[in-house]
């Protein structure tokens, strides 16, 4: 079974920063793209950042680019999301995700964030306080 496990979720002021870990099993990690995903009260969910490992990119929502940084431990088959100065507006339920065929094209998708991701994980929950 393909399973996703987030954590590192909490409260922090703005300004701070939080390391979120998705622990991935049931798979070979590397075969797929792994991203994060957020939904905020009251909005949909929208995509953070993505990792392919197929071409070694990464994406990010413009909302964070240069405050969040996606990275892995391949040998631990976990990704995280390093989230610096952080904002009031990054106030979500975090999701990682996984897909075993976005890797190879999502360079050409014009929305990686609405791709349909095929394993979903429960999510950690962020608060970030003004």
């Amino acid at each position: 079974d393909v399973q996703l496990q987030a954590s590192g979720g909490g409260l922090v002021q703005a300004g701070g920063s939080l390391r979120l870990s998705c622990v991935a099993s049931g798979f070979t990690f590397t075969d797929y793209a792994i991203g994060w995903f957020r939904q905020a009260p009251g909005k949909e969910r929208e995509g953070v950042s993505l990792v392919t490992f197929s071409d070694g990119r990464e994406y990010y929502a413009h909302s964070v680019e240069g405050r969040f940084t996606i990275s892995s431990d391949n040998a631990k088959n976990t990704v995280y999301l390093q989230m610096n100065n952080l904002k009031p507006e990054d106030t979500a339920v975090y999701y990682c995700a996984a897909d075993p065929d976005l890797g190879p094209i999502a360079h050409l998708l014009d929305h990686w964030d609405r791709y349909a991701m095929d394993y979903w994980g429960k999510g950690t929950l962020v608060t970030v306080s003004s």
